[in-house]
């Protein structure tokens, strides 16, 4: 997908944090082995919130005073981007050093300050740290997966302009991130260095809008929106809102997570002009719930701007029912809904981090009925070639026919539920009684109920329905 690059300019006041990101990296185990689903969380998770990054705070940045910490420039202007610079804070041993240096020549290294102060420098499975610091399988591993596994360039109708939904687009407006997460979507982008859509690129994408009134939901994405200038989001934003077909308006970002500083009453003020807009943000881990990130999607939400969260699923990170149940409890104590649990999509330099399907159908199961439904995000896939987002539930629907149905609950319990047969004047959910020609959904055979004792449960019923 062509892109005409736009670095910004370090020297003006509000462009400054738009620079194009550096280079570096940090070791993982290749063949580290899941940890169980039902393995107990890490001591440091019970620690309160935001202990750690107070601690390294005072370690690493107590000569920064709170105005600067709190700037989120001073925060993008600083981020560790070279191996060198990364052994000031975590120990590596020199062949760690000359490992990173070879991955980061392929797939950059960008932390802020902020995030690596929440990385416990001493552990290498530290959850935090294995999002952010490379790892020596990203090109041990490089040969798996595609480079573009969702096919956006072959979506994009214009450059940086993704349309795969009938009423829905994705504006993409810069590969620039404050953080490079280490299971980046969009990591072909980094060898590019960093770039951002110019406005006469951007007014294609507005005209296109413009010229295709089913578009009703704009999703505007990079890299990271929100490493723009206020100033210049505010322009995409006003652009948009001049089109009346445009109901809906999405930012994806990740600064509440890694630059909670980013939300400032100046963006919120802005936000708050243009309604309705809808932030998702990703949330990976209970420990990134911080009073920093906290009082970031607060902002937000007094704005009237609501925050969702989209995790991926990550092998060693959040891949437990435990994990997920403190992650997705902890995101509504603070307002912010769990949305999507994604299975990590198939990207070159990505596949030591992904686990297998079961494992995100696993907890699912566990987490429905032992918590609230709010807390439980829609485990998908986003398909490759294209295909779309499907959502991936555990089977509880043991037997179906044209008069009943057998379920199973959260308990393994065994209930036969009948089926009504009409489903609105037609009989088939459709105005104009015409029947769909649908494929099945279920195999049409005979109920079989299993001969229970009361009290027993139906065990390892947990699949992917048809």
């Amino acid at each position: 997908m062509p892109k005409v690059a736009t670095i910004l300019k370090t020297g003006a006041a509000d462009e400054a944090a738009e620079e194009p990101p550096g280079v570096t990296t940090v070791k993982c185990e290749v063949e580290e082995e899941p940890p169980s689903l039902v393995a107990p969380i890490a001591r440091e998770e019970e620690k309160p919130p935001g202990s750690q990054a107070h601690n390294n705070r005072n370690k690493f940045f107590g000569h920064i005073q709170d105005e600067q910490w709190n700037d989120w420039r001073w925060h993008f202007r600083n981020r560790i981007t070279t191996v060198e610079e990364l052994t000031k804070f975590i120990p590596l041993s020199t062949k760690e050093q000359d490992h990173l240096k070879l991955v980061t020549k392929k797939y950059p290294l960008s932390i802020t300050p902020y995030y690596l102060s929440l990385i416990n420098p001493f552990d290498h499975d530290d959850p935090v740290r294995k999002q952010a610091v490379p790892c020596f399988a990203e090109i041990a591993l490089a040969g798996v997966g595609y480079e573009d596994p969702l096919e956006e360039q072959r979506n994009s109708v214009v450059p940086g302009l993704v349309h795969r939904y009938p009423d829905r687009v994705l504006m993409v407006l810069t590969d620039l991130c404050p953080m490079l997460c280490r299971h980046c979507t969009r990591k072909r982008e980094w060898h590019k260095g960093g770039w951002v859509h110019t406005s006469a690129e951007i007014e294609r994408m507005l005209d296109y809008i413009h010229q295709n009134p089913l578009i009703r939901d704009v999703i505007i994405s990079g890299g990271d929106p929100l490493t723009l200038s206020t100033h210049r989001l505010e322009e995409v934003i006003s652009g948009l809102r001049q089109i009346e077909h445009v109901e809906v308006i999405r930012i994806g970002t990740r600064c509440p997570v890694v630059l909670p500083q980013r939300i400032d009453d100046e963006l919120c003020s802005m936000l708050s002009k243009y309604g309705p807009i809808w932030l998702n943000t990703h949330f990976n881990h209970p420990r990134e719930i911080t009073p920093e990130a906290t009082k970031a999607c607060d902002k937000l939400l007094r704005s009237g701007t609501p925050v969702n969260n989209q995790s991926v699923l990550l092998k060693g990170i959040n891949d437990t029912v435990e994990t997920q149940r403190k992650l997705c409890q902890g995101l509504l104590k603070i307002k912010v809904r769990p949305y999507y649990l994604f299975q990590c999509d198939e990207v070159q330099g990505t596949e030591h981090l992904r686990t297998s399907i079961d494992t995100g159908i696993k907890i699912i199961e566990g987490l429905r009925g032992h918590t609230s439904g709010l807390a439980i995000p829609s485990f998908v896939i986003d398909l490759p070639n294209g295909g779309g987002k499907i959502p991936i539930q555990p089977n509880y629907v043991l037997s179906k026919n044209e008069g009943e149905l057998v379920l199973r609950n959260y308990q393994g319990r065994v209930y036969h539920y009948r089926n009504p047969k009409g489903m609105g004047p037609s009989g088939n959910g459709h105005k104009n009684g015409k029947r769909v020609a649908e494929p099945a959904l279920w195999p049409q055979r005979p109920i079989r109920t299993p001969a229970l004792t009361p009290g027993a449960r139906v065990e390892n019923r947990a699949g992917v329905r048809p």
